[in-house]
């Protein structure tokens, strides 16, 4: 078929779908939220963009697929998307940039205070399990923190090395800090939780779990002395003495085909008492893809080398078997971190300042939960797909404005199939209040 091409002025927008997350904004008030916060820094002038206009737009030009400023320009030229938001002009990426690198390590707290309290204050849920992890940003210029540390996946180059904290329960990040990439899993760790407590407002944490870069007496110390001990289980580190325990043991229950499990004491010659161990073994001829570590004290000896080990500290009472099974819901964390990267620009909104790169991640983990939100308890999904993929299923609809009777009507582009999903979405959306309320039934 040929055809030719021609022009219109008509204010076309690829994505009329973000009407849904309009609705949401409004019913739960972000605006005032943004307006309330006294630490946010102002214009410099009267001609300036207010947070408001700075910080919404920010968050849809993530939404929309922005992984880094200059793709934000492309939400900026979508004149319907503006009207959507109700915005009377769109920043640039550079208004975003000098915007963020007015913010310092105060701001930084003060803001994510704010911001974190309001959510966790929007969901009627308690007794969560949180999940904390590190991850490596590789940064390829001169920004200010990014050092060379540990990087399996680009060794020797620089990077930021940020800990982040994760409610498993309801898929939100609870908490961020930006570290230098010379920064050990562990380093601060202490002071981050506290932090992190304070940000979920007396919230009760019924079980902390951590992998092996957090191992040690320390960590321990502080969660078992604690007025209310908090429930642990982490993942042990392989030292010589912990792989010859294992080695030595003779007693094992099997699990199931090809796995076996074990239940010891351990004390470190540092600690001040014996904790509980919970060793997993699987034959790797059984279950090939296991995860786990050999003994490598044992490489030479056949026996040892048929089997992936995993090991875990914990004052849990619960059955060894159930205390394997809690610990690997934890690997939902890695997954978070790679839709965090995939999605929402994590490793990839990056300044010169380390205090504004920090500012930009922590709004692009209110991005992140905002858009958990709306999987969860709008969308009621039981599969939580993620961004990329709600992009085009739900946020992809071409919409136009039309004037009629001088009322704007927002004309979207669906078949008849599509339209009653539509229409049902929108009226749930309509029906949104604070708190949401989770049920874990």
């Amino acid at each position: 078929m040929e055809f030719d091409i021609s022009y219109t002025n008509q204010e076309i927008t690829p994505w009329g779908g973000m009407v849904f997350l309009r609705q949401m904004l409004d019913k739960i008030g972000f605006k005032s939220q943004v307006e309330n916060c006294v630490d946010l820094p102002q214009p410099g002038s009267n001609r300036g963009y207010s947070p408001v206009s700075i910080i919404e737009s920010f968050l849809v030009s993530i939404w929309c697929g922005a992984n880094r400023f200059m793709h934000t320009e492309v939400t900026r030229h979508d004149e319907a998307l503006k009207k959507i938001f109700g915005w009377k002009q769109s920043p640039a990426q550079d208004v975003y940039k000098r915007y963020f690198a007015k913010f310092t390590q105060v701001t930084n707290q003060q803001v994510s205070d704010h911001f974190y309290s309001w959510i966790f204050n929007s969901v009627q849920f308690d007794n969560y399990t949180l999940d904390c992890d590190s991850s490596v940003l590789t940064r390829y210029g001169e920004q200010q923190g990014a050092k060379r540390g540990y990087n399996p996946h680009k060794p020797g180059r620089a990077s930021h090395n940020p800990i982040i904290a994760f409610v498993s329960d309801v898929k939100l990040v609870a908490n961020l800090w930006l570290r230098s990439g010379n920064t050990g899993s562990a380093e601060g760790f202490i002071p981050f939780l506290e932090d992190t407590f304070t940000k979920l407002q007396g919230k009760n944490i019924s079980l902390l779990r951590l992998d092996s870069g957090f191992f040690g007496k320390d960590v321990f110390d502080y969660l078992e002395g604690k007025e209310k001990p908090i429930n642990y289980i982490v993942a042990a580190r392989f030292y010589e003495p912990i792989q010859r325990i294992i080695a030595g043991n003779q007693v094992w229950t099997t699990l199931d085909e090809g796995i076996e499990i074990s239940e010891l004491q351990y004390k470190s010659l540092l600690w001040d008492k014996p904790r509980r161990m919970i060793v997993v073994r699987q034959k790797i001829e059984k279950r090939p893809k296991a995860a786990g570590k050999m003994l490598k004290l044992f490489q030479d000896e056949d026996y040892y080398r048929q089997y992936r080990y995993s090991a875990y500290i914990t004052n849990l009472t619960l059955s060894a078997a159930d205390v394997w099974r809690l610990y690997r819901g934890r690997g939902d964390a890695e997954n978070r971190i790679k839709e965090l990267k995939y999605d929402f620009g994590f490793d990839s909104f990056n300044m010169q300042s380390f205090f504004g790169t920090e500012a930009a991640l922590i709004f692009a983990m209110l991005a992140y939960n905002l858009m958990a939100l709306f999987r969860q308890f709008l969308l009621n999904s039981k599969v939580q797909h993620t961004l990329s993929t709600l992009r085009y299923r739900t946020f992809a609809i071409g919409a136009y404005f039309q004037k009629i009777n001088n009322k704007h009507t927002l004309k979207l582009s669906l078949n008849m199939k599509r339209r009653e999903w539509f229409e049902g979405l929108w009226n749930h959306s309509n029906q949104v209040n604070l708190p949401f309320k989770f049920s874990n039934a």
